[in-house]
């Protein structure tokens, strides 16, 4: 079959194929082990360990091979199970292919055309494919998945492969499942079980490599272990599903500033193969041809295209989106072109031999396209969408019209800041004004040839065009259309002016940082000094944090858009920002910058393989991530003088950011003499300055109040660079980085970027726990990960789960993860040293309340983990005081519900508030249990059910029953004397008598006097005591009096009807009301005491708990719970 062109890595391969046929291009193999030479040892090596895989995952014995002219370089494109197959394929391409390729000048060029013929003929495979795909056997793929792994059946599988699994030297075969939040693989083999199961969201490392043992392979790393994986028969396609579940699960839990509610794959439980494929295609078809994010690709059709500059027919594709049709070249010319279909107004089909059609545009245009396969169904289309996208009546200014547009609410500046405060001078005959008219003349000729405006022919000259600089009067016009903005704006017209009427008058912490770095926006600018400038810098600012709340404003929006500003109109500037940072520099622009580092540790990458010398030099590069962040923030603005920096964002706005990223490499290329001499850091900087400092532009036409002078402009003694040979060099030693691979690499480093700062926030607050708990480094950690799954398990699969809004980046370390009730209540019941019981959700409930002092409905780790301390390693007055102090918890309607905005970080932050609760913290003093308040009747019996659930199961769970009952009818007892002697009291004082039988709760309870100490000393053998107690028994409606009376109490069975504890459920009153009438209540100190004369239940509360069986117990069975 054919397969999707890949680059063979045969440097580290063993030798393990044959060649059978050659010839200047195409290379037939067999793989050793297979056919007539089948003996010897290599032979019986690779015979022995293809039979011995699984059938599916066996490498094919066949293959062809596509070897680039002039090159070591070799692409598989077919693969076959035997001779007769792959022949096939083999005569195919000697009879279509060979002839073709004597045509082509250059071997890229041969490359670049077989690998499109390839991708055709596996796109009309991959249809009836399609088709063919069996349900049944899924279905029975998901029932394996869901027996294997015990996962919720709510977990949806998305694919799975045969592969083996390396565990050191020796493969285990088996299969790989891809699902939505999981990677799983299961092997067994002589007996061997082997099984993993590990969260996306717990992926730091995804990518392919290649070893001598392991020709090809995956390495998945998860929590700094590397996995991996090969002997894949569609790696590639293995590879690049996991890379989107992988950044799924990254940009959904983590980045949740740019995750979109409305993401085409937000629903977990819908995620399917062909659904990944589907946005994976439409992605990258956008961001290709720079198109605003409600685009999707809807049909693709491989043809050619008539160019008449060149005069040639250009092989490619034409893609075509609801409202767009555009074409890309893949024969090596890099030609593309985008036409608005509202622009279209008539398609025909003149020649059906070639199977041709002519597609009319307005202005007298027309485009010709030949040799399409489904030619009449591409005009159906076209005229079908012709008719639908309507052309959008955007607003265009009129060269002669005021510079400002006065609207309803707002004045909205529509003149380029430089037109109104350096205007062009066209009788100027300064030389660096000629130079500029030359450069204009240069893209009219440009604009002639391949045209102007959205239908322009982008091509080499086009790139080469933008290396030697933009005019100054065509720069916004060429950002807009570069950076695809243009599109954005024609499809939203007036977005940005009903935008500034709803965000007029309004205040918020965006709207206040805006108003402070105002005035710090290119101050030296004339235009940034004068209240026009300031005003139209404020209202697109404010506009676009009105726009996207989730950025709002960060620091370097305000240079980069006084750029802008400089040379586009204000609302052009608003949708340039706009294509900035939602498009191009994605994640750049929130609390922790993600995209920028991203973009640095591609950086780092990029420098150690295109500049060994200096990484040799400097084994760590992370200083280059830490000067280089201003580069990449403001695009070069912020360390160039303006005069130069704008031709950077040229470069940019085509390119991407891969010319920042070319510009970089040469920067630290020019400097690399000096920089190998710097001893550290310091130095280091400085050479950078300086050279920055040395950069001018010499073409610049813009006077000296303008431009940005150095304080070395002068000084002759150092070197100049000109801006525009930076840039050519730049482009010419590192203009071979393809789009593709910066893409790639941006994508394998997000993991490990936003990784890396989830192990810094752990870091911080295992550092911040660790002083206030017993628990060792590593059982912190352990705790740490499973407190953080557990805010995890309940979003995998929620569409909009509430506990997705309670993470928030840019909280405290200590709150950026927190568990609701329901969360914390799942983790703690795991967790828990005791037998569970059948209050265990009370259980849990009542420890919630009391831990969530701040009444906000979440618990933060630390506040976990200080309730699991003393339940594990305090003593035993400490976890009864913690028991005691959760029953005094009073029920809520409320309990569980979340009452903190989920925009809570947004909040100006008052770091005097911190400072006073950090010193509060500090001065806290241990709590004296004489301050606890008392515990009232209906308080006691839910503690004493409690101490009945946490025996159960023990071994000595008889005693513990006995000596729980003891303590029971000793405190009854007690507060009966009390009451007793209360009652004898009014004789002596009646005055107070009032004051007593309304607040009977207050009554003292004497546990000094002598009849509580002659109770203490021998409960049951006091016939008065019990007589006592039986006389005043009636009067509490909630105790039986037999139960009191009976002197078989103390030692009657834990579960038979004479506890007190247990015969009062039923019988315990609900109103407020008949709870105060005969209440009573016993203080802390009461039952402590009691307690500790029970030598079985201070030993059971003292006992060594084992903490890594707990966490172990914990960890098997956290997914297990959630079914």
């Amino acid at each position: 079959m054919w397969l999707k062109p890949e680059e063979v890595l045969l440097k580290n391969a063993l030798k393990l194929w044959v060649t059978e046929k050659s010839n200047d291009y195409f290379v037939l193999q067999r793989r050793r082990g297979y056919g007539e030479d089948s003996g010897g040892l290599t032979g019986l090596l690779v015979g022995t360990l293809d039979t011995v895989l699984d059938s599916t995952a066996k490498v094919a014995p066949f293959r062809i091979l596509h070897q680039t002219p002039d090159s070591q370089v070799y692409w598989s494109i077919a693969c076959g199970a035997s001779l007769e197959e792959i022949s096939q394929h083999w005569d195919w391409l000697q009879q279509n292919i060979i002839r073709t390729l004597s045509v082509f000048d250059s071997g890229e060029d041969i490359t670049s055309f077989v690998q499109g013929k390839i991708r055709g003929l596996i796109a009309e495979e991959g249809t009836s494919a399609a088709d063919e795909e069996d349900p049944e056997r899924f279905r029975e793929a998901v029932l394996r998945f869901e027996r294997l792994f015990g996962l919720p059946q709510r977990e949806k599988l998305v694919t799975y492969f045969s592969c083996s699994y390396w565990r050191g030297r020796v493969p285990n075969q088996g299969w790989i499942y891809l699902s939505t939040n999981f990677l799983c693989f299961y092997s067994y083999m002589l007996g061997t079980e082997v099984k993993l199961v590990y969260p996306w969201d717990e992926v730091s490392r995804l990518e392919r490599t290649s070893s001598v043992l392991l020709a090809e392979s995956i390495r998945v790393c998860v929590r700094g272990e590397d996995h991996f994986f090969s002997m894949l028969l569609r790696l590639q396609q293995t590879y690049l599903i996991m890379q989107q579940l992988a950044d799924y699960a990254i940009v959904r839990f983590f980045d949740k500033e740019t995750f979109n509610a409305e993401h085409p794959l937000a629903n977990p439980l819908h995620i399917t193969q062909r659904a990944l494929e589907i946005h994976a295609r439409n992605q990258s078809f956008r961001a290709f041809f720079r198109l605003p994010q409600e685009e999707n690709l809807c049909e693709v059709h491989e043809s050619f295209l008539w160019v008449p500059f060149s005069h040639v027919n250009t092989l490619g594709k034409i893609c075509v989106s609801e409202n767009y049709l555009c074409f890309a070249s893949q024969d090596g010319s890099p030609c593309h072109l985008i036409i608005p279909l509202w622009e279209v107004f008539s398609v025909e089909l003149p020649d059906r031999g070639s199977r041709a059609l002519t597609v009319c545009l307005r202005g007298k245009r027309a485009l010709r396209f030949s040799e399409v396969r489904d030619f009449e169904r591409l005009a159906a289309t076209i005229r079908r969408k012709c008719g639908t996208a309507g052309s959008p009546q955007h607003y265009i200014s009129n060269p002669d019209e005021q510079g400002v547009m006065v609207g309803q609410s707002q004045a909205v500046s529509t003149e380029a800041l430089m037109n109104v405060f350096h205007p062009h001078d066209a009788e100027n005959l300064d030389p660096k004004m000629l130079k500029e008219r030359m450069k204009e003349q240069s893209w009219q000729i440009h604009f002639t040839e391949y045209g102007r405006g959205t239908g322009m022919f982008c091509t080499k000259k086009t790139g080469d065009l933008i290396v030697r600089g933009v005019p100054e009067t065509l720069r916004g016009e060429l950002w807009m259309l570069f950076s695809g903005a243009v599109h954005d704006m024609t499809s939203h017209p007036g977005y940005y002016g009903r935008l500034l009427e709803e965000c007029m008058g309004s205040s918020s912490l965006a709207c206040d940082e805006i108003e402070r770095d105002l005035h710090r926006s290119l101050p030296e600018h004339p235009a940034f000094q004068s209240d026009t400038g300031i005003s139209a810098l404020r209202r697109v600012l404010t506009a676009y944090a009105h726009r996207n709340p989730k950025i709002g404003y960060c620091q370097a929006m305000n240079i980069l858009t006084s750029v802008l500003l400089l040379y586009a109109k204000e609302e052009e500037a608003f949708w340039l920002l706009v294509a900035v940072c939602e498009r191009m520099l994605p994640d750049y622009f929130n609390r922790r910058i993600i995209g920028a580092l991203v973009d640095q540790a591609v950086f780092e990458e990029l420098i150690r393989e295109h500049l060994t010398q200096l990484t040799e030099h400097m084994t760590d590069l992370s200083f280059f991530s830490s000067v280089s962040l201003s580069w990449f923030l403001t695009l070069f603005i912020s360390v160039l003088p303006i005069e130069s920096a704008v031709n950077v964002v040229d470069c940019f706005f085509y390119d991407g950011i891969k010319a920042i990223l070319q510009l970089g490499l040469a920067v630290l290329d020019y400097n690399m003499d000096n920089l190998l001499c710097c001893h550290d850091d310091a130095e280091a900087v400085t050479v950078l300055n300086r050279f920055f400092d040395s950069v001018t532009n010499k073409d610049s036409p813009l006077p000296a109040t303008v431009q940005q002078a150095s304080a070395t402009a002068n000084d002759k003694s150092i070197q100049k660079v000109d801006i525009s040979d930076l840039i050519k060099e730049a482009y010419e030693k590192y203009g071979d980085i393809r789009t593709e691979e910066v893409e790639n690499m941006r994508k394998r480093n997000k993991l490990y970027v936003i990784q890396t700062l989830e192990d810094t926030t752990k870091q911080n607050v295992l550092r911040v726990v660790a002083q206030d708990v017993k628990f060792s480094a590593a059982q912190l950690d352990e705790l740490y990960m499973l407190f953080k799954k557990q805010h995890f398990v309940s979003c995998y699969w929620s569409v909009c789960s509430p506990a997705l809004q309670n993470h928030d980046p840019s909280l405290p370390y200590l709150d950026q993860y927190q568990l609701d009730q329901s969360q914390f209540s799942s983790l703690f019941n795991l967790l828990q040293p005791w037998t569970t019981h059948t209050h265990v959700r009370s259980l849990a409930r009542s420890a919630f309340r009391l831990l969530d002092e701040n009444g906000d409905g979440l618990v933060n780790f630390k506040e976990f983990m200080c309730s699991l301390d003393i339940l594990y390693n305090r003593p035993f007055t400490e976890k009864l005081k913690f028991l005691f102090k959760m029953h005094l918890q009073p029920d809520s309607a409320e309990d569980g519900v979340i009452r903190k905005c989920p925009e809570r970080g947004r909040a100006k932050v008052d770091l005097q508030e911190y400072l006073k609760q950090w010193q509060e913290d500090l001065q806290r003093r241990e709590e004296n249990i004489k301050d606890l308040p008392r515990i009232h009747q209906v308080q006691f019996i839910g503690l004493t059910k409690t101490l009945y659930g946490v025996f159960h199961g023990n071994e000595e769970e008889e005693s513990l029953y006995r000596a729980v009952a003891r303590v029971t009818s000793l405190l009854l007892r007690m507060e009966e004397v009390g009451r007793k002697l209360q009652e004898s009291s009014p004789q002596k004082t009646p005055q107070s008598t009032p004051t007593s039988t309304a607040q009977p709760e207050t009554s003292p309870t004497l546990p000094t006097s002598p009849e509580t100490e002659t109770l203490a000393e021998g409960e049951g053998d006091q016939p008065e005591s019990q007589a006592n107690q039986q006389e005043t028994a009636p009067s509490h409606s909630d105790i039986t009096p037999t139960s009191t009376s009976r002197p078989s109490t103390p030692t009657s069975s834990p579960t038979g009807t004479s506890s007190p504890v247990l015969d009062t459920p039923t019988d315990t009153p609900s109103s407020p009301s008949a709870v105060r009438d005969g209440d009573w209540s016993f203080s802390f100190e009461q039952i402590l005491a009691s307690l500790l004369n029970e030598p079985s239940v201070v030993r059971f509360f003292e006992r060594a708990i084992d903490t890594d069986s707990l966490i172990g117990h914990a960890r098997k069975n956290q997914l297990k719970d959630a079914h």
